[in-house]
């Protein structure tokens, strides 16, 4: 190996003191924006507990958390099947856990940055060599020449340029992670609120049938009374007409039934026609009376779509610093060592060692503007990112505060709704024996028939959307995936 020269005994001590040195690191530090200091979600007084309809009224435990599997304060096992099911198969969740893991190796590839860069070479190649190109008379000759050669080339990071865009990297790994939890939440969300929906239109087709049965009866006391003479057939034609258009009512239930089967069919991976979701009745699911209200100042910190905001904002935060960073000079350092010679078998022969050694520095000087702007637009895309994050929060509040009241509201309605059933239905059954007794016209049968069954459907309704909310409060508060060991599991 050659001799190292006076030259190079200064350059390598002054290279190994660069190696050292730690820099700075350039751009702004993220600081995770402050939760809001409010106390409540909605204005005027806190929700207090709902009114009891039908014996059940709802409380707000304000600071409980959310548990991790919600859902199965429905009491339903079957739900319970149909969730566990979804969460093996639905695509979209495959898609995010997919996305997680790229993010993960994308961060691991960037942390490369950090460790030298080590690349072997071998070359093999017939050269005609001229000594006329330097002056000499010489022929030309023909040889081979054999090269081995190492390189290890190491960026030195003084500017803190490669430390922003790792930390960019973390942030898109928890923007993925935070992606996840999101669409394991609305995945759970949307499964339990169809499965809600299908069992309500079933209940609404068996209420139907049931006022076409007392209708078709209806019209058969009435044909008999034409028949004897005591009413006219208009009569009749007026129940047959109510009838048609009762039984009308009953295709597009089923067409809203088959839709919910065809969205929980596609939400557990499956295709409509290779499997059909369990029967899941009214009468299978249980309200939740206990409901968890967490503070605003912990939504901001569980909540999936707050956090991805933040992540995001995270990340923007880091390109601030890797523009800036481009503004300022960038050192390399790079050695390599080798053997080359004429002969193969000469190649590892000390006389054919070939080294280098050095340092390099590559400073901006002119780029028309580019490096300045570039740092200007990642300036405003933070400030893009922070007012998403803002409004992201504010739509959290909102959505729990709209939930919070509907709670409220539906517990009235249900109860107004159970009333106006129950006075339904005693009023048909006085009017249809009135009527059978020919003390009423066939009117005022008709106007029972009509309150009776406006009635019921608006009762089915009017419990469907309570637990409906009841769940849309869940997944407003987060649906307590923190709480789970992995996303997707409780």
């Amino acid at each position: 190996m050659r001799r190292m020269t006076p030259h190079n005994r200064i350059l390598i001590p002054c290279a190994i003191c660069l190696l050292f040195v730690t820099g700075c690191t350039v751009g702004p530090d993220f600081v995770r924006p402050e939760p809001p200091k409010l106390e409540q979600y909605t204005g005027g007084t806190k929700p207090g507990p709902t009114l009891a309809a039908e014996g059940q009224a709802q409380h707000f435990l304000e600071g409980a958390d959310v548990v991790s599997g919600w859902w199965r304060l429905f009491n339903s096992t079957k739900l319970d099947t149909l969730i566990k099911e979804a969460l093996t198969r639905n695509p979209g969740l495959q898609a995010a856990q997919a996305s997680l893991r790229q993010s993960q190796d994308n961060l691991r590839a960037g942390y490369g940055v950090f460790y030298p860069q080590v690349d072997a070479g071998f070359d093999a190649t017939r050269q005609k060599f001229s000594q006329t190109r330097f002056g000499g008379s010489s022929a030309s000759s023909i040889f081979n020449l054999y090269t081995l050669s190492a390189t290890v080339s190491y960026a030195l990071d003084i500017f803190g340029g490669e430390r922003r865009a790792v930390e960019g990297l973390q942030a898109q790994v928890d923007f993925q992670r935070y992606t996840l939890d999101g669409t394991y939440l609305a995945l759970i969300g949307n499964i339990v609120t169809t499965a809600i929906a299908r069992a309500a239109y079933q209940e609404e087709i068996r209420a139907t049938a049931q006022i076409i049965d007392l209708e078709k009866e209806q019209i058969r006391i009435t044909d008999l009374q034409y028949q004897a003479g005591t009413v006219p057939y208009s009569n009749v034609l007026t129940l047959r007409s109510q009838l048609s258009a009762t039984e009308a009512t009953l295709p597009p239930l089923r067409q809203r039934v088959s839709q919910a089967d065809h969205l929980l069919s596609a939400l557990s991976g499956y295709a409509p026609s290779e499997w059909a979701p369990p029967q899941i009745d009214m009468a299978d699911l249980n309200l939740p009376v206990d409901l968890p209200v967490s503070l605003p100042s912990k939504l901001v910190r569980q909540r999936p779509d707050i956090l991805a905001a933040e992540a995001q904002l995270h990340s923007a935060s880091a390109e601030i610093g890797v523009a800036t960073a481009a503004l300022f000079p960038s050192f390399t350092l790079n050695g390599s060592y080798g053997a080359e010679n004429r002969s193969f078998d000469s190649l590892f022969k000390n006389a054919s060692s070939i080294w280098s050694l050095g340092a390099n520095v590559t400073s901006p000087l002119f780029h028309g503007g580019t490096l300045r702007a570039r740092q200007s637009a990642a300036i405003q895309g933070y400030n893009q990112y922070l007012a998403d994050y803002r409004q992201t929060v504010l739509s959290a509040f909102v959505q729990v505060a709209d939930t919070l009241r509907a709670l409220e509201h539906d517990a009235e309605t249900l109860d107004a709704q159970s009333r106006a059933v129950a006075s339904a239905e005693n009023a048909l059954k006085l009017t249809q024996a009135n009527y059978e007794a020919g003390l009423v016209n066939y009117v005022q049968v008709l106007i029972a028939d009509n309150l009776y069954y406006q009635a019921k459907i608006g009762y089915l309704q009017a419990l469907a959307q309570r637990l409906q909310d009841t769940v849309a409060l869940f997944v407003a508060l987060g649906g307590g995936w923190w709480n789970a060991e992995t996303p997707g599991t409780s």
